[in-house]
């Protein structure tokens, strides 16, 4: 598969607002433009003959010139519509352009396929802009790989990568693959991926020969293909090949959420199916005006031809989706994916947000936090301790525990521990330099002592824990050494984003996590959290967003898509973390914030409240100019030319409108975006 040529084919369709690109590239992919541009230029030589006497008939072939280059498109466009059993808004141009040319109005008829088809161009060419955050993603990855083999180096097509494959990534270039770093160390720009503003910083896993997921990499040993390498040379395993990569992915899903249709679309499609029919039927009612007022048939077919252009839904019907497909490319640039119109317009309209605990406002594996030495033995020797036993252990907090604390003891020296025991439900024994160790809770030394643990650090672990702490001794022979404490800790920026969230608006923000009522209670306190809910299972998580739909009427769900997929299911918009590494997640969530970082969900939700408003502003004005237009058409009070006019420039500023949410930027000085 190639990823750049498959990708690029979908660019040539464009179905937004019924309009189609066509083959007819005389002039390139601006043919449309230029055709438009010929087509005025022959209307305004035809008007310039037409105040001088003697060149009638010059003055008509140049409009009739112009009305040919303007309606070629037109005419392409409303005969596929026909094809298809539909009468579109082309259909309806080009019928009052050949109603005006019956008439012998030829001015008038190649002014307006004039205008029409410059503005249809004009839409064209906006919407491209649109679409370049889009589209620039199938640039984003080299053709080529440097794969290292054991005779040098060989140039090979990414389409041909397989997995298990080291390729090697010289500075300041573009990355191949999603795998994991296996050598070299260097800053990678991700922002084309996750919207990371800095570089992260890479070095290689200490069990790379090992890993096979992706998913299980901590951001700084993993990459993904269509980063931009910094000043280090790397080499990198692969772990996906380039169809399955997130690159790959997150194009498909942005495509195929351009085809999905917000509630908004739905509503202007429906009203437009059955608006069209009335239009021409009242058309076709005025053509006959001529019997019941005093004029002539051709003043009352001037007439309805230009009440069919007045009332033309031309700007009703590119509103919504130039909106939606320039949120969803705006947001795109940020690092958050939006599948589709649906979770673009309904993410504003939140005023509730649960979220997941655990890698959602955690950072989803336990830290070292304290190690709190006892009588005359030092912090040092604690640590020491407690690094060589848990050392023979793979549980996570023991993982958490030796990591932390060989940070803290640095270039220390560690003694070696053996004859490691599992003491269920208690802790661990072992031994090292001919003593006995124990590390675990207050009923494991109540066993081994037949008496409670002494009162200074009973209460010490009691303090712990009451904020969420998980605390342990530290025995050794006859003497307690002191406790040391791991946390799933809080991300660095859960508070800030809690924050700012509040001071957009959102009332409600709901934890849901499997861990007891306590550390809910702990953590929530902490981050600003208004309703922990502890001790739920994955179906007690759907029952309470079930609830909580019930009583806030809509809910966001915030997670990682894999343990909380269920609830996500069940929210009104469901929004996946770090879903870079992961295809359930991209799968999963209405929305993927691809980096792994929750300061993106403010922004998300801003974007989609600008958007809704940008759609509301758009209805209006299309809406309004056709009440505008069309009471004054039936009254006689303007002609087709200004009636053109009017509806050819509602549809170029409703879509130029859209257009600014491409320089959507959050505002952090109030709660409105």
């Amino acid at each position: 598969m190639n990823l750049k040529t498959n990708n690029q084919k979908a660019l040539h369709k464009h179905t937004k607002s019924g309009h189609s690109h066509f083959n007819l590239n005389i002039f390139g992919k601006n043919t449309e433009l230029y055709f438009a541009v010929i087509s005025g230029v022959f209307w305004v030589l035809g008007l310039g003959f037409s105040f001088v006497s003697g060149f009638a008939n010059t003055t008509t072939t140049l409009f009739i010139i112009g009305a040919i280059f303007g309606g070629v498109f037109t005419f392409i466009s409303a005969g596929q519509d026909l094809l298809k059993g539909q009468f579109k808004i082309d259909f309806l141009m080009l019928f009052a352009a050949v109603g005006a040319a019956i008439l012998g109005k030829w001015g008038e008829s190649a002014l307006l396929l004039f205008l029409f088809s410059l503005g249809h161009a004009l839409e064209h060419y906006a919407m491209e802009r649109a679409r370049k955050s889009i589209t620039a993603l199938s640039n984003l990855a080299p053709s080529v790989a440097l794969v290292k083999y054991n005779d040098g180096l060989k140039e090979v097509p990414i389409e041909r990568l397989k997995v298990g494959d080291i390729i090697v990534v010289r500075p300041n270039s573009k990355i191949a693959a999603d795998g994991v770093v296996a050598k070299g160390t260097s800053a990678v720009d991700q922002a084309s991926i996750t919207g990371e503003s800095m570089p992260i910083n890479k070095y290689p896993s200490s069990n790379w020969q090992d890993e096979k997921e992706i998913t299980k990499l901590l951001p700084e040993h993993r990459v993904f293909a269509g980063t931009i390498n910094g000043s280090g040379a790397l080499e990198i395993k692969v772990l996906k090949e380039a169809k399955d990569s997130t690159l790959s992915r997150l194009i498909y899903l942005v495509k195929e959420a351009e085809t999905q249709k917000s509630p908004t679309q739905h509503l202007t499609d429906k009203f437009e199916k059955y608006y069209v029919p009335v239009v021409l039927l009242f058309v076709v009612l005025l053509l006959f005006g001529f019997l019941v007022i005093d004029e002539t048939f051709q003043e009352s077919f001037y007439r309805a031809m230009s009440v069919l252009i007045a009332a033309s839904p031309c700007a009703l019907a590119i509103s919504t989706p130039s909106a939606v497909l320039a949120g969803i490319a705006r947001a795109a640039r940020q690092g958050v994916l939006f599948k589709g119109g649906r979770p673009l317009e309904d993410l504003g309209g939140i005023s509730a947000i649960a979220f997941d605990k655990t890698g959602t406002l955690t950072e989803g594996r336990p830290t070292l936090t304290n190690a709190i030495p006892f009588g005359e033995v030092t912090k040092t020797e604690l640590l020491k301790v407690a690094v060589a036993v848990e050392a023979l252990s793979d549980h996570p907090l023991a993982a958490a525990i030796v990591d932390g604390g060989r940070k803290v003891l640095g270039n220390i020296e560690i003694p070696i521990a053996d004859k490691l025991k599992s003491l269920t439900a208690r802790g661990i024994q072992a031994s090292l330099n001919s003593s006995t160790v124990h590390i675990g809770n207050r009923r494991l030394f109540e066993e081994l002592t037949g008496a409670r643990v002494p009162d200074d650090i009973d209460q010490k672990m009691a303090e712990l824990e009451s904020t969420g702490h998980t605390a342990m001794i530290v025995h050794r022979d006859e003497e307690y050494l002191g406790i040391i404490a791991a946390m799933d800790i809080a991300r660095p920026e859960a508070i800030a984003t809690i924050t700012k969230l509040k001071k957009i608006g959102i009332k409600r923000m709901i934890m849901l996590t499997g861990d007891n009522q306590k550390v809910a209670n702990a953590i929530a306190k902490t981050l600003g959290i208004t309703n922990p809910m502890g001790d739920l299972l994955p179906e007690d998580k759907v029952k309470a967003i079930e609830q909580l739909i019930h009583q806030e009427g809509a809910v966001a769900m915030v997670g990682d898509g894999v343990n909380d997929a269920p609830a996500m299911a069940k929210s009104t918009v469901g929004i996946a973390m770090g879903a870079a590494g992961s295809d359930v997640a991209l799968e999963t969530a209405d929305i993927a914030l691809m980096a792994d970082r929750l300061d993106n969900l403010p922004f998300a939700i801003s974007l989609s409240r600008q958007a809704n408003r940008i759609i509301k502003q758009n209805l209006i004005i299309s809406l309004g100019m056709v009440m505008f237009l069309v009471p004054l058409t039936l009254m006689g009070a303007i002609a087709i030319g200004p009636a053109v006019v009017g509806h050819e420039g509602s549809t170029i500023i409703v879509v130029l409108n859209a257009l600014r949410l491409l320089k959507f930027e959050m505002k952090t000085n109030n709660n409105t975006a």
